[in-house]
């Protein structure tokens, strides 16, 4: 039996993904737990500071990117820094577990920083959910040792330098070269340099095509 908070009282856990088929897992999982059950479920991450303002809530499971823009990592830091508060209508603070199927390594860093207590990746956790959740429940703060690794064309994810992926993040929204190198101050033609090594890499013929299969692939999640 996993970890329960207090005798007789299950765990309010609130769902915040806008996945249908993952929020229909993650609801079930709960339905059929002993020590869990469903304060709620919603489809975007800016309506779950509201939720957990007004009710009871004890653990929040949040994807990060939602179809309408907002973001569980902004969403988590709001409910760690304001939900807290005293007076709050009497409510404590939820534990908040990340989840995520993009692979990119700067959600961990963000998610540490914003106060997240846990970070699961979907479908590529060696640690089933539910595991990790009465870890969590219990006190500990569980982040993977490292990011899954993914191929992305002929390169594994792994192989991809921490500026290259500051350049892919920005070409995935759009941007053209020179608006690209505007926003992290370098020139042009470093962009160029940066892209067609990530080109080289992949294999892939185009920016265009490399910028569609990081977002498919969960490399780097899409920017609104």
């Amino acid at each position: 039996m996993g970890y329960c908070m207090k005798e007789n009282a299950k765990i309010k856990t609130l769902i915040v993904d806008d996945e249908k088929i993952s929020r229909g897992f993650f609801e079930y999982m709960i339905e059929n737990s002993e020590d869990y059950e469903l304060a709620g479920a919603l489809e975007s991450a800016a309506d779950a500071q509201e939720f957990v303002s007004e009710n009871e809530v004890d653990l929040v499971i949040m994807d990060i990117v939602m179809r309408d823009g907002s973001n569980g990592l902004d969403a988590a830091e709001r409910i760690k820094k304001h939900v807290a508060d005293p007076g709050h209508n009497g409510y404590k603070t939820p534990k908040v577990i990340i989840v995520t199927g993009t692979v990119d390594p700067k959600n961990m860093k963000i998610a540490r920083e914003a106060g997240v207590d846990s970070f699961w990746y979907k479908e590529l956790s060696e640690q089933p959910l539910l595991a990790l959740m009465d870890r969590t429940m219990a006190g500990e703060s569980i982040f993977p040792d490292k990011v899954p690794r993914i191929t992305l064309g002929n390169a594994p994810s792994t192989e991809f330098t921490e500026r290259e992926l500051d350049v892919l993040r920005e070409l995935t929204t759009g941007l053209s070269n020179k608006q690209i190198a505007a926003k992290l101050g370098v020139t042009d033609e470093t962009i160029k340099s940066y892209i067609q090594q990530m080109l080289d890499k992949t294999g892939y013929a185009n920016r265009t095509e490399l910028a569609v299969n990081a977002v498919l692939y969960g490399l780097i999640a899409v920017k609104n």
